[in-house]
């Protein structure tokens, strides 16, 4: 028997008297030293997989079979292969998880820890890849509700929002996102499971960014903003990458309601400054020709995010900012001609536009709400409100309305 393998079974069995669910995930993550250094060991015996039957038995079942995969998963990685590697990966969780369904939440853990590998692997090897990890992560969302035995202190319910992090991080990966459907379901099926707020905050991040994210695509954008906005502000401060993803969605839907991000957090995210700052700035001057030109050159990228219909009916609080601009030329005066904001659609990169299509947009921002006031088209003048014609977006009744 290679010595340093039986010093890993050793450990393996030291970790389950203990019930060290740190140390059990340390042991299985296919990536460390001690691993390398076994398939070192064993390379012999690992051209033939069924050689490694030698070693069942070793410690008590189905650790033992744990412990060969784990070797496998591991020999597979040094060698990058992709494919092979996952298919061990899914075999030792599929064994883990056999063990993990009859114990209490100290094998937590290492439970987090091999998911999080499967997914890792799976991202390696492709879409099918995906799925499949996916598909075995629910498994283990199952394992977790189903636990009602252990003390509430112990239970392997504390592992959910985790477990169901990773399985919509799949599904968003994978874009079958539809299939988050009958994961959230069984959530709201099991009322017994702890509210979110008791979980650790990186648990309640990633939950909310998804619930937030699953929303502003069903164009929930309300409820999304909610979410999102609570995942950010839980969100831990070194977590860079995660407040970029969170804030790639925030920005917009706060921009609805009138609050645009400050230059001094934009530039904390270089990538969100390249993209937003032309819009922001377009919408603050109301220079249309701006915001039609940035619309273009980021449309590729736009699309890829599914923002670029959010930003294209963004155009609306440019033309906004355009024609507050015009009162303001105007001396703020309570009536103005509609050939005001005609000449000012026109030199501000709208085109050669008819006067009615002039009238025709002054009536659209009435309706929706970003002015106050009416129009005369006997007299072709636009009577404002003396008191607030331009409300603050956030007092809209709807900010979101023209996203639906």
């Amino acid at each position: 028997m290679s010595q340093r393998f039986s010093t890993f079974l050793s450990q393996l069995a030291e970790a389950l008297r203990g019930e060290q669910g740190p140390q059990l995930a340390y042991l299985l993550k296919p990536t460390s030293e001690h691993g390398k250094a076994i398939v070192k060991e064993l390379r012999g015996m690992l051209q033939y997989k069924q050689s490694m039957a030698f070693y069942e038995g070793s410690i008590d079942s189905p650790w033992d079979e744990i412990a060969i995969q784990y070797v496998l998963v591991v020999n597979h990685c040094a060698k990058q292969r992709a494919v092979e590697a996952f298919k061990e990966e899914c075999t030792l969780v599929s064994l883990f998880l056999r063990f993990f369904a009859s114990n209490s939440g100290w094998t937590l853990p290492a439970l987090f820890s091999i998911l999080r590998d499967l997914r890792d692997l799976a991202f390696d090897d492709g879409t099918a890849s995906m799925e499949e990890a996916a598909r075995i992560i629910s498994k283990a969302f199952s394992n977790c509700v189903m636990d009602r035995q252990s003390p509430v202190a112990e239970s392997r319910k504390w592992g959910v929002y985790y477990v169901v992090g990773l399985i919509l991080k799949c599904y968003f990966r994978v874009k079958r996102i539809s299939l988050s459907k009958n994961i959230l379901r069984a959530i709201d099926a099991n009322p017994d499971i702890p509210s979110l707020a008791q979980y650790p905050r990186s648990h309640q991040v990633t939950y909310r960014y998804y619930i937030g994210m699953l929303s502003f695509l069903n164009e929930d954008f309300a409820k999304a903003e909610q979410e999102l906005t609570l995942a950010f502000y839980n969100c831990c401060i070194d977590a860079h990458k995660n407040q970029e993803r969170i804030l790639t969605y925030l920005i917009p839907l706060r921009m609805f309601k009138g609050h645009l991000p400050s230059k001094e957090l934009l530039k904390r995210f270089p990538v969100l400054e390249d993209l937003y700052t032309p819009f922001l700035t377009a919408i603050q001057t109301g220079d249309i020709q701006t915001y039609d030109a940035t619309l273009d050159r980021f449309e590729r990228r736009l699309v890829d995010l599914n923002l670029w219909l959010t930003l294209e009916k963004a155009r609306e609080l440019c033309i906004r900012g355009l024609f507050r601009r015009v009162w303001i030329a105007a001396d703020k005066s309570a009536r103005i001609p509609v050939s005001m904001f005609h000449v000012a659609l026109t030199v501000s990169g709208s085109g050669e536009m008819a006067m009615e299509e002039a009238e025709c947009m002054v009536a659209n921002m009435i309706y929706k709400g970003f002015m106050r006031g009416y129009i005369s088209h006997e007299k072709q003048m636009v009577v404002l409100a003396k008191t607030g014609p331009f409300p603050r977006l956030a007092d809209r009744p709807t900010p979101f309305a023209l996203l639906q």
